[in-house]
């Protein structure tokens, strides 16, 4: 848990540094892409393969093209039909998408039903943070975020499941994770990229830089590898920890308006969501 907790305060940081200083000048699928590529060259020194089956090589780029590579598709598309509180409102179903992944496809034992009501709670929490008015076209960006959603909880799931030794051992091959969302974003970038926004100045290429190595290579590295060792209920509730994180993040850096009185709400909620299935677990060793 404390991992997991260190990098959901890192990729705070790394929301308002977009929205900030990249948002408006770089084209995102273009963005996505140079994060990808700077996360695979900071693990190219660590790969080591040669113990991997080629159908574990396969599931492991699979699952980073789908968590990072087709989420971001997705979610940059929707920002063309809704706005961004409306994304952020969207992506609460990830908790519960999380569990229900889990229950019915990787997992032969249904899980605890305190863990189904941890990820509602943590839903809640987050929507009291940040529910807003909803705008008339909102249907196709909901379908479109709910995809992203669908694709960010599978990868978290099906990587938490597959079998990859210690943590060591996990460094050797994670650079396939990125090779696989590389190879995605940088097609959709050819696909959907808009050459003329491209990263021009040096504020923009070292926000790029420590997206890159930092929050992505990094981040999601130290993500994976701990979700191992934490249950799905607890997994699921921290993804919407993001969501306080973030919207204080803002407020300390760029004075943006913060609802402190649903902010200290929502984040109650939310710790109590993830609280919980550790408490379960502790009462049923």
């Amino acid at each position: 848990m404390p991992t997991l907790i260190i990098i959901t305060l890192l990729w705070a940081f790394s929301f308002s540094l977009i929205g900030e200083f990249l948002a408006r000048d770089v084209d995102a699928y273009i963005a996505v892409f140079i994060r990808m590529i700077l996360a695979l060259i900071l693990l190219l020194p660590f790969l080591k393969i040669g113990h991997l089956s080629r159908s574990r090589r396969l599931q492991l780029m699979a699952i980073g093209g789908i968590q990072i590579g087709v989420m971001y598709l997705l979610l940059y598309h929707a920002f063309l039909y809704i706005s961004v509180a409306e994304v952020l409102l969207f992506t609460i179903f990830t908790p519960l998408y999380i569990t229900l992944l889990d229950e019915q496809i990787l997992n032969r034992k249904p899980l605890p039903k305190i863990w189904w009501l941890a990820a509602v709670i943590s839903v809640v929490g987050a929507a009291v943070i940040r529910y807003q008015g909803l705008s008339p076209d909102f249907l196709t960006g909901f379908l479109l975020i709910q995809g992203a959603n669908i694709c960010f909880a599978l990868g978290q799931v099906a990587y938490k499941r597959l079998p990859l030794g210690s943590d060591r051992e996990q460094l050797q091959v994670y650079g396939l994770f990125f090779l696989g969302a590389t190879l995605v974003s940088g097609l959709g970038m050819l696909l959907f990229g808009n050459f003329e926004r491209l990263p021009t100045t040096w504020v923009h290429w070292t926000v790029l830089l420590w997206l890159g190595l930092g929050a992505s290579g990094c981040g999601y590295l130290a993500w994976s590898i701990a979700s191992k060792k934490v249950n799905v209920g607890q997994l699921a509730t921290m993804n919407n920890a993001l969501i306080p994180a973030g919207l204080l993040v803002n407020f300390l850096l760029w004075g943006q308006d913060v609802n402190w009185a649903t902010l200290t709400l929502g984040a109650i909620i939310i710790g109590f969501a993830v609280w919980l299935p550790s408490y379960y677990r502790t009462r049923h060793k």
